[in-house]
């Protein structure tokens, strides 16, 4: 008999790292919500001034509002509020949380992908009974309770345990989870353009005793695990070269779709993306963009001080950039320079500021080559 084959529908794709909610949630579970909720606040007071936290938690016995409109939002100098009728879908609600480096989650009516189990005596029944919500246990804290039989088989080698009082301890262990979760970083030489202006393949143009595609890439791998260069569709076969090519899936887009088809295949990674057509780049540039990064913002780059503003040729782009890449391209937005300018990034003031000056056409080329000889 001949064996069938299971059909697949979509495409499937690689998902980000974490929870529903956040890459990095903690669900608090175990004891009263007021008991979790001062817990949270402990720790915001001693972590906020190193992350950004957030808290996810349901209100018990909520009164009705007359006169509240769908949806309101409030600026109120020192932050702001934002309420709706409307209850996101759970699958959409990682959006709410992006720009945090750590969520807590009201594990009583919440689950989350990592979980802090405080023992308190009030809430063992109702714990003996939410088993199932246990499937990584990082973390306990005894809270007036001991450590109860029917939770051994829900704890690792390495869950840590401490007491209520050791709230300093909690806290750098949490920031220390924190600080090893670096995504790794990914090379890409931006090397997909048509060259128009240049009148031949900007990539392929020896500055520097090879292609400079290939002379960006091996300075990108100096620092990066993996490095692809990225290209259309059409142009793949055309070129060879010593590392992985990554067509564009978001095709018509220019820089800006080889970075969103670079994060569609490695969405857990961080993308340091070179454009090809920078005849002065250098390991040194390279370098000290990377040492500066700054992994809980959107992005790092390099400041542009005859523009002014945030300069896309030299970017390392956080996974947390790729869902507001998306939602900027949904705006109608395909403008790399424009996501940085309105997003929470990383401004680097450049050493070697020629490293900046890019190649478009053929007098820039002859001057960049007749330097470079020289």
């Amino acid at each position: 008999m001949k064996e069938q084959k299971k059909h697949t529908k979509h495409t499937a794709l690689i998902k980000p790292l974490g929870g529903e909610f956040h890459k990095n949630e903690w669900a608090i579970i175990g004891a009263p919500c007021d008991r979790i909720d001062f817990l949270v606040r402990e720790l915001n007071n001693i972590l906020s001034s190193r992350l950004k936290l957030g808290y996810l938690d349901a209100a018990h016995n909520a009164a009705e509002e007359d006169g509240r409109l769908f949806t309101e939002f409030t600026d109120k100098i020192n932050f702001q509020s934002f309420t709706t009728q409307n209850k996101p879908e759970q699958k959409q609600s990682r959006k709410y949380f992006n720009d945090l480096d750590l969520l807590f989650v009201n594990g009583n009516h919440f689950v989350g992908a990592k979980q802090i189990v405080l023992l308190n005596e009030k809430k063992k029944d109702s714990l003996s009974k939410k088993l199932d919500r246990l499937t990584d246990v990082r973390m306990i804290i005894h809270d007036g309770g001991e450590r109860y039989d029917f939770l051994a088989d829900k704890l690792q080698d390495d869950t840590v345990e401490f007491e209520t009082g050791q709230i300093t301890a909690i806290a750098d262990f949490l920031l220390k989870d924190v600080e090893q979760s670096v995504p790794p970083l990914y090379g890409l030489v931006l090397a997909g353009g048509k060259s128009k202006r240049m009148g031949s393949d900007k990539g392929a143009i020896n500055y520097k005793g090879k292609a400079h595609r290939e002379f960006t890439a091996d300075l990108l791998q100096e620092f990066c695990q993996k490095t692809y260069i990225s290209c259309r569709e059409k142009q793949k076969d055309t070129f060879e070269s010593n590392y992985t090519k990554l067509t564009d899936t978001f095709t018509g887009l220019g820089p800006y779709g080889a970075i969103l088809s670079a994060f569609r295949e490695h969405p857990n990674h961080a993308w340091l993306s070179i454009a090809c057509d920078l005849p002065y780049i250098d390991s040194a540039t390279i370098q000290q963009l990377v040492a500066q990064r700054d992994a809980g913002k959107l992005a790092s780059c390099y400041h542009n001080p005859e523009t002014q503003f945030p300069e896309p040729l030299i970017t390392i782009w956080e996974p947390r950039s790729y869902p507001v890449l998306l939602e900027f391209l949904s705006q109608g937005y395909s403008c790399p320079r424009k996501v940085l300018i309105n997003a929470d990034i990383k401004e680097i003031k450049m050493e070697n500021q020629r490293a900046m000056l890019n190649a478009n056409d053929k007098e820039a080329y002859t001057q960049a080559k007749n330097e470079l000889q020289d």
